[in-house]
């Protein structure tokens, strides 16, 4: 069906909408970054796991990042590839499936790594013998430096469980270790990378000639208006230039999915008290924007202006708060200023709901899920899929 891209009006329920122009002109910057930077950028599950949008993304790039068993699963047999997995903490039963579904393993801790890397080898072959492909182990590392200035996304922060910090690696690494992973952003700029670096390296490139790969995690917003590209391409560079064996790693998620669609939505009522004026939506935001509550941040909604925290009192005309359709009490955020009167029926335009918001949706209180569709590059709008009550009822058991 076609659809107007400004306005969505006409379409039948909540929906996100990932638009295959924008995510394509993200894959090609990606794609730039990777080719001039010599450094393989890949694709971060817990950020975006469209599989069905999976074709395009292998135009662009050839490997993705799993955080688990699931995801894994899905490197392999959707994406076509074998994933660069971290997990907190692998399990024995699970240990061998994630195993065959990896091309690089990194542990959090010496101890997983002392539990688990003759298992790991056992089951995928040893990378070192040159018969076959083998995998590749690494382990992760703390520089105890982030500028995250939210403590949820902090993998630094004192006390974390993220990692090893320099004081606890042996002078000498397990043979088996080929490499490093370090995490330390959240839609950070190249700027942050670059004065991170010095903590990396400062702290850890003594054990550089013993590695073969150095893998700086995710973060990385390089697709942001005002990210400053160029920037991240001579770190990059420069690092090759200080450590030229080593294959340097990227894997953000935000950066693929960045301001690549909307989530649709509907008002179903408006409802009124102590003068705050509420538009009940067919959506949640502890539902189907989690990110908004937990981070927190207040989204962009199309055609209106955000208040909160402005000088403007709740008198004002046209001020409503929007609240989602779960029976959580905080379901809402506010305020925004839409300058006119918002009536039932009324199509609300959450921008930039792609990225974190389509993997960390829920089925709280059973309420309809919205569909997700892609709107073709010939303005065609494609559902990929619809949800109903057998979904809300299979997560159940």
């Amino acid at each position: 069906m076609k659809v107007n891209p400004e306005t969505f009006e006409g379409l039948e329920g909540p929906v996100y909408i990932l638009e295959e122009k924008r995510l394509r002109s993200n894959l090609e910057l990606i794609s730039r970054v990777a080719r001039e930077a010599d450094v393989e950028v890949i694709l971060a599950f817990k950020a975006y796991a469209l599989w069905k949008t999976f074709p395009i993304f292998r135009e662009y790039i050839r490997s993705t990042t799993a955080s688990s068993l699931s995801e894994a699963r899905l490197a392999f047999e959707e994406f076509g590839s074998k994933a660069h997995t971290y997990s907190p903490a692998y399990t024995d039963s699970e240990i061998e499936t994630i195993a065959r579904c990896s091309s690089h393993l990194t542990f959090n801790s010496l101890s997983q790594y002392a539990r688990y890397h003759d298992w790991v080898k056992r089951v995928a072959g040893d990378s070192s013998d040159g018969e076959n492909e083998g995998i590749s182990l690494g382990l992760r590392v703390n520089p105890e430096y982030s500028e995250v200035g939210t403590a949820l996304y902090n993998p630094c922060a004192p006390g974390t469980r993220f990692g090893v910090s320099a004081d606890k690696l042996p002078e000498f690494l397990p043979n088996d270790i080929e490499g490093f992973h370090c995490h330390c952003h959240c839609e950070s700029g190249a700027d942050v990378l670059e004065r991170t670096l010095v903590h990396i390296e400062g702290k850890f490139s003594k054990w550089f000639p013993q590695l073969k790969w150095l893998n700086l995690g995710g973060g990385h917003l390089m697709t942001r208006k005002n990210y400053d590209v160029d920037l991240l391409i001579r770190l990059m560079k420069g690092l090759h230039e200080r450590y030229p064996w080593l294959k340097i790693i990227l894997e953000p998620g935000s950066a693929f999915g960045w301001q690549t669609g909307p989530l649709v939505a509907h008002v179903v009522d408006v409802v009124e008290d102590k003068g705050i004026r509420t538009a009940i939506l067919d959506v949640s935001f502890t539902c189907h924007m989690p990110d908004c509550l937990e981070m927190p941040y207040m989204p962009d909604v199309r055609g209106a202006e955000i208040v909160e925290g402005k000088d403007m009192p709740v008198s004002t005309p046209y001020l409503y708060r929007l609240g989602g359709n779960s029976c959580l009490s905080g379901d809402f955020m506010g305020m925004w200023n839409f300058g006119h009167e918002v009536k039932v029926g009324e199509t609300i335009v959450f921008e930039d709901m792609l990225h974190y918001t389509t993997v960390k949706t829920n089925m709280f209180n059973g309420i309809t899920h919205p569909s997700i569709g892609l709107l073709k590059s010939n303005g065609e709008l494609e559902l990929l899929r619809k949800y109903g009550y057998e979904d809300y009822k299979c997560r159940m058991n």
